[in-house]
């Protein structure tokens, strides 16, 4: 999991408060500003800080508000918020804190009191992350596994449909390598997953393309946004990549060296085939590629 920088996105209306804190935190984070309750939901469903340091005064709206509004929408709702006000009642810091807020922070602002505690709560974001990251992740490959696929699957369908956009999938499997494993060993066959697997992740180019290992030595590769010519594509250059490893196998029936046989499938926009059925037919696509010998790419146009 990629160390990026954190971002912070800080919500006031008064322009010192803004540049207090900007300057305060530019120099160990992303800082993004907002002068409005709007601008900071609209900023906030843009960027997907990891942090939103809230006033509670705003001019639009105020922050408990903002707050209701960012829990109500999914993409925003965990976003940990840290409100900054000049109230001291214990009654506002309550009302806050329940409706989701991590911590207070008064003013004015104590720089000390300010980086510790946002250093704090950005690392308790960064352990919850990498949590979530392991979560979804194949110990073998290093490819997100089957739940975190699922996941994305379903969410990648539901924004085809609103959106009508195309989505393509593929499934990949190492070709006789059940042979290979029995020839060369276990602890070989697992590094040989690991190449292909790794072919398959350099093979996605987008935030949304997704590789995962769904089970044994079959990956599945999800391609929202992308057309059959695009995905078949796409395949057909993790086969010959796969293939360009030279990895040799005695035992395939398909060639001297490690291949991988592709099925994929895409949904044109506007489609109403379900998701189940587009990865049946992804699967019956790879069925057809082993048959007709390995070693290549059949894809339900």
């Amino acid at each position: 999991m990629s160390q990026e920088t954190q971002k912070v996105l800080i919500a006031d209306d008064d322009g010192i408060n803004r540049q207090v804190l900007a300057t305060l935190l530019k120099p160990e984070y992303v800082v993004l500003l907002a002068k409005t309750g709007e601008q900071a939901i609209e900023r906030a469903q843009r960027h997907l800080p990891d942090l939103l340091m809230l006033d509670v005064m705003l001019p639009d709206m105020d922050g408990y508000e903002v707050l209701r509004r960012l829990r109500a929408d999914p993409a925003t709702a965990n976003i940990e918020v840290i409100f900054i006000t000049g109230m001291g009642r214990p009654e506002d810091e309550a009302r806050g804190l329940k409706l989701g807020a991590a911590d207070y922070i008064t003013k004015p602002f104590n720089a000390t009191v300010v980086m510790a505690r946002v250093a704090t709560h950005l690392e308790v974001v960064r352990q919850r992350r990498l949590l979530e990251h392991l979560a979804h992740m194949d110990g073998l490959t290093e490819l997100a596994n089957r739940r975190r696929f699922d996941e994305a699957y379903e969410s990648e369908w539901q924004r085809a449909n609103r959106h009508a956009h195309t989505i393509s999938v593929a499934l990949l499997d190492i070709d006789c390598f059940k042979q290979y494993n029995d020839h060369y060993g276990h602890p070989a066959g697992d590094r040989a997953l690991r190449a292909v697997a790794r072919v398959a992740r350099n093979a996605m180019r987008r935030p949304c393309d997704v590789a995962a290992r769904y089970g044994g030595e079959e990956l599945v590769v999800l391609m929202p946004e992308t057309d059959a010519a695009q995905a078949l594509y796409v395949a057909e250059g993790i086969r010959e990549a796969v293939a360009q490893l030279l990895i040799p196998h005695e035992q395939s029936v398909a060639s001297p060296v490690l291949t991988v046989s592709i099925g994929g499938a895409t949904l044109p926009p506007g489609s109403r085939e379900t998701a189940p059925a587009l990865f049946e037919a992804a699967d019956a696509a790879l069925y057809r590629a082993k048959e007709a010998g390995r070693n290549r790419v059949n894809w339900r146009m």
